[in-house]
């Protein structure tokens, strides 16, 4: 197999010579003159540790070349990976301009072509462009996508100095395409790549690098917030990290990263508030620490939103601790949606079996009664009779017996607040985050 690679840059000038040393016969494609002569001369592109000597090797053995002739490219490869920049545009967004531009070069060269081609994005890009893509080269081209040719988001997961350590070995994988046979010839792609192979939506490939570098960027900033604090206060700040980190089952885990409600309970609120006052006396700025629970504030009224927009109006809530297993109200996001909505005139009820149990007994029961006397009042005896009343259903309990509410009732409307499972689709049926 022959493959283009359009952009020979970071990214396009590792590309090429990994790939080139994986079997493959590579051809360099630029609009730079300077580019496309170092690489004919099996020179790299770029200063990273190790492709100078895997571009020698390879040019030297006949596998990679380049060319300023797109044309020649296209119809010289099975398959053409764009690697061309996308820069921050003066609005902030992405500028796309180059990845476009590829496309439509990529188009006017399959007029002339007779078989199946493969574009692969391997750009960062915005969610939707792999469609445009497909748009654009089949206006250029007059073939149909998935029939003459297929697009497939393909990020890369590449840090300078380590690129070629990391092209073999990625963390995942990871493509997005509705076509199963350039699907199939991807996997053949990266059959010497270890890592899981991950086949899944466009949009969530397209997405990933996004969350990916804001999470990497938020890890980085919140360890400096928290070694500022430290330093104050004469404490070892990597010492401290370091035990952090060894916390894999909490801390560096998948424990909290299921999108779902607002966070609550006795600890993290009072833990969180805790840290900003000792960063606010210590007289240290803690922008990160400060916006935390203004954003979870947010995604309380992002509830509330929704139960709006339904237009209902009695409004059953099922599971009202602020998690699961538990009768604890303590700072319950719940609570907070169902005071608001008594107050804008709504009727609500509520079941939880564990706090039905804690009204009559336990540590709760003084709670309950001291801060939210009007608790009893909204509760029902169970589930039925909640179902039987309210017109609209608020999901707050991980219970998979909650899944057949949403199709025993088709006139009611569902919310769901913590994600049941995955296999709820229905009219009436809405996730908070999905």
């Amino acid at each position: 197999m022959t493959i283009s690679i359009f952009g020979l840059g970071y990214v396009g000038c590792v590309s090429l010579g990994c790939l080139a040393k994986n079997g493959f016969s590579v051809i360099g494609v630029d609009v730079n003159e300077t580019k496309v002569e170092l690489i004919n001369q099996g020179l790299p592109t770029i200063i990273e540790k190790d492709i100078d000597t895997i571009i020698k090797e390879q040019h030297k053995a006949g596998k990679i070349k380049a060319t300023q002739d797109y044309h020649q490219a296209v119809m010289g490869s099975d398959m053409s990976i764009i690697c061309v920049g996308t820069p921050l545009g003066e609005d902030g967004n992405l500028n796309l301009d180059y990845i476009y531009q590829t496309a439509k070069q990529i188009g006017e060269a399959l007029i002339y072509k007779e078989f199946f081609h493969i574009i692969v994005i391997r750009s960062t890009v915005m969610p939707g462009t792999n469609q445009k893509v497909g748009k654009i080269v089949s206006e250029e081209s007059g073939k149909k996508v998935n029939i003459d040719f297929a697009v497939v988001s393909n990020p890369e997961f590449l840090r300078e100095g380590t690129a070629v350590e990391d092209y073999y070995n990625p963390p995942y994988t990871l493509i997005g395409t509705e076509n199963d046979k350039a699907a199939d010839i991807m996997k053949q792609i990266y059959e010497k790549v270890n890592g899981e192979f991950i086949r899944t939506e466009i949009k969530i490939v397209e997405m990933i690098k996004y969350i990916n570098n804001s999470f990497h960027a938020l890890k980085i900033t919140f360890a400096n917030e928290v070694g500022t604090i430290c330093k104050k206060l004469d404490i070892d700040a990597y010492e401290l990290m370091n035990i952090f980190c060894k916390d894999k089952q909490l801390n560096i885990s998948s424990y909290y990263f299921r999108p779902g409600f607002a966070y609550g309970g006795s600890c993290l609120p009072k833990d969180l508030n805790a840290l900003k006052t000792m960063a606010n006396d210590l007289d240290i700025k803690t922008p990160v620490l400060n916006s935390i629970e203004l954003s979870n504030k947010n995604h309380i009224q992002n509830a509330i939103q929704l139960i709006k927009k339904s237009g209902k109006k009695k409004i059953g809530i099922l599971g009202i601790a602020f998690k699961e297993g538990t009768d604890d109200l303590r700072y319950s996001p719940v609570l907070k949606v169902v005071d608001e909505l008594l107050e804008k005139g709504y009727q609500v009820k509520v079941y939880d079996d564990y706090v039905q149990t804690a009204l009559l007994i336990g540590s709760n029961k003084e709670y309950i009664e001291k801060n939210l006397p009007y608790l009893k009042n909204l509760m029902v005896n169970n589930e039925k009779d909640l179902l039987d009343w309210a017109e609209m259903i608020v999901f707050n309990r991980k219970n998979e017996n909650y899944i057949d509410f949403v199709f025993k009732y088709p006139d009611k409307s569902f919310l769901d607040l913590i994600r049941i499972n995955d296999k709820i689709h229905s009219y009436n049926y809405e996730g908070i985050c999905w």
